[in-house]
């Protein structure tokens, strides 16, 4: 069996449940490998119920001793019964799941396993799976994997088909032996056994460390072969200094900050001298990095070339367009918005205006960079959020045009030496300094207990005419899908809230079109609260927006909760972040308190770095820029270190015998660069 084979190879898996596998975006047995539990679940004693604390995974073992109530609230029908043991009670719940009906029966004795949520200043278990005491035994303090899921896909079939397939694929060990030796890394079929597998915890983060590796080298070298081709590349398009530029930025009605007036500078030479500008402005939230493309496009247009900015969103997009239309227009610079919802009668009409310079300001999202779309002196090549596009996508960006300048922005502040080895293809710029009109988001870390005076606090907020978010907690220990969870609170908090307050959910498993359309009603002010998953962590614009609510903040890192925080403070409103914990532990609520003393996004990501610790097989959150499968640029800085230093040193001869051993990793390196990562 090969790596590139497709899953039907294995047995067991026919068209129509590998049509269930595509669902997740496993077409091939490589694939398969590389989808890696998201956690693990380790099987303890069952507690006393007596014992039982608030936010811990445990199981009980007792008797039903009420008769099952079944409830609907709204679209949610919840099953509920009381569990007793020798100690005391404590009521169970569940939601949709009504064939429990059939399960729950007064006297019958289980084990049951979950999630010890207050309510109402009660325990009470949420969403707890059901054993008998035989099945419970056979998984004790054994590592079970947990893996992500669809419909008609179950963890059981996920393990089986990994399981047959380990017993029988070549995996080929590309990393040199030296390699390996300097780093203290297992062999790589090994770490994928563990990863699956684990005999322990320690073997399981052993596992994790030599495939995190594995991801780090993989786009080291990817990115190694951008840099080679880019050494020395002449400026096609020299630009001069416009009048018009000085009057646009005086006729603004702020001032530049010292920190843009010195990047547009760096900006402004780069694009007026030899070689072709390649630079990445990595800005705090709300930093201004938009007025600066803006005066780069400016430039590009006053110089009778084209230039173009990709975001990520289409709202992200369609704002960008509006406000570069509002301060360019009159000085007679066309632009257009073109992006994946635009009907294919526009696009045409657009693509040809494109093609014959009838624009010279394009913006819009990956229809940029479609084959139908022909520019005419491309000069300017802007990415947005850039953690969003892979390095190819970026490349063919570029390609569209003859070597264009290129400008790359990311709103994430993460440690300089961190970035020089993720963007090591460009030069840097930082912008380090808020707008003087700009008020201090005032932040509160507090506990569970504050929920409801956070709902009150959200309630007034919405009175005065605001708007909030609530960043719901990610999938939880129990079986609650990432989406379900949302639905779930969002169905509660309308519940708690007012019935004029208008509350919506956003989750990344809704279809693309879906989602746009949320975000532009609550960008529109039609939506007062929305409860979301971190899709919203790029990609909207609320200035009306004033509360940050995020639930189990503890999950996060703190340059991803900064990131989160930014979507509110962006108007002349004061605003709010209020961070839920349901950790008790100190060192979770002293990490959380650096978040809560500074609003400086490169200070939290220093410190986010320094206090990043190997952790637990996963740790926390991914930071929020560039998402590997495993590793996390924080957590795993060391891993990320180690492995570009390795892909440097990395002599020819090795190079090519991976290459020729191995020929897979050719497309493995263009896959990692185009953000499948």
């Amino acid at each position: 069996m090969e790596l590139s084979d497709p899953i039907t190879r294995i047995k067991g898996i026919g068209e129509k449940k590998a049509k269930d596998f595509e669902k997740i975006e496993i077409y091939t047995i490589l694939e398969l490998l590389e989808h890696y539990p998201e956690r693990y679940e380790n099987y303890e004693e069952a507690k006393s119920i007596s014992d039982l604390t608030e936010g811990e995974l445990v199981a009980i073992h007792g008797w039903i001793v009420s008769v099952t109530e079944v409830k609907k609230v709204k679209n949610l029908q919840i099953i509920s019964c009381k569990v007793q043991d020798s100690s005391g009670s404590i009521w169970l719940s569940w939601f949709n799941q009504p064939y429990l009906k059939n399960i729950l029966r007064k006297g019958y004795r289980f084990i049951f396993r979950g999630k010890v949520v207050n309510k109402n200043t009660s325990l009470i278990m949420q969403q707890p799976k059901i054993y008998k005491e035989e099945e419970y035994e056979a998984l004790l303090y054994i590592l079970q994997p947990i893996y992500t899921l669809t419909d008609g896909l179950t963890n059981h079939a996920i393990s089986k088909a990994v399981k047959q397939v380990l017993d029988v694929v070549d995996l080929f060990d590309f990393l040199p032996k030296r390699v390996q030796t300097e780093y203290s890394l297992i062999a790589r079929k090994d770490a994928v056994s563990e990863i699956h597998f684990p005999k322990s915890l320690k073997t399981a983060l052993e596992a994790r460390r030599r495939l995190v590796f594995d991801e780090f080298f993989l786009f080291s070298l990817a990115l190694r072969q951008l840099k080679e081709t880019k050494l020395v590349q002449k400026n096609n398009f020299v630009m001069q200094r416009q009048p018009d530029i000085d009057r646009l930025i005086e006729s603004l009605p702020y001032e530049l900050t010292n920190a843009q007036k010195k990047v547009w500078e760096e900006i402004y030479s780069d694009m007026t001298k030899e070689g072709m500008m390649n630079r990445l402005v990595q800005g705090d939230v709300g930093s201004g990095k938009t007025i600066l493309a803006i005066l780069a496009l400016f430039l590009t247009a006053l110089n009778g070339c084209q230039g173009c900015l990709m975001v990520p969103t289409e709202v992200l997009a369609k704002q960008h367009y509006e406000e570069i239309y509002r301060l360019l227009s009159s000085y007679g610079i066309e632009c257009c918005l073109l992006t994946g919802s635009t009907t294919a009668a526009v696009k045409r009409r657009l693509y040809q205006q494109i093609e014959d310079h009838e624009v010279d300001i394009i913006i819009g999202t990956h229809a940029l960079i479609q084959e139908k779309a022909i520019y005419d002196r491309l000069a300017l090549v802007i990415t947005d959020e850039q953690h969003r596009f892979g390095v190819r996508q970026r490349e063919r960006l570029e390609r569209k045009g003859n070597h264009p300048h290129v400008l790359v922005m990311s709103a994430t502040p993460i440690p300089r030496t961190l970035a020089i080895i993720l963007y090591g293809d460009l030069d840097i710029s930082i912008l380090n300094e808020l707008p003087a009109n700009r008020l201090p988001i005032k932040n509160c870390v507090v506990d569970t207990k504050y929920r409801q005076t956070a709902y009150q606090f959200i309630e007034q907020q919405v009175k005065q005419g605001h708007q909030a978010y609530v960043i719901c907690p990610m999938v939880e220990e129990s079986e609650i899908m990432e989406a379900e969870n949302v639905i779930a609170y969002t169905q509660q908090l309308k519940e708690i809230l007012s019935e004029q307050i208008r509350v919506e959910y956003l989750h990344g498993k809704m279809k693309a079109r879906e989602k746009e359309s949320i975000m532009e009603r609550f960008a529109g002010g039609l939506i007062q609260v929305l409860v979301s998953t971190t899709v919203v962590e790029v990609g909207i614009n609320v200035p009306n927006a004033t509360v940050m609510m995020i639930e189990n903040a503890e999950r996060f890192g703190l340059a991803q909760l900064h990131q989160l925080r930014g979507r509110v403070g962006r108007g002349k409103y004061q605003s709010y972040c209020i961070l839920v914990s349901s950790s008790t532990k100190e060192e979770t609520l002293e990490r959380l308190e650096i978040l809560n003393k500074s609003n400086d996004g490169f200070y939290i990501a220093e410190e986010d770095l320094k206090l990043r610790g190997p952790g637990d097989v996963f740790g926390i959150r991914q930071s929020g820029e560039i998402v590997f499968k495993l590793g996390d640029i924080y957590q795993d800085a060391k891993t990320l270190k180690e492995a570009n230093q390795a892909a440097d040193t990395l002599t020819d001869e090795e190079y090519q015998s991976v290459l020729e051993n191995y020929p897979a990793l050719q497309d493995r390196m263009i896959q990692l660069g185009s953000g499948k990562l």
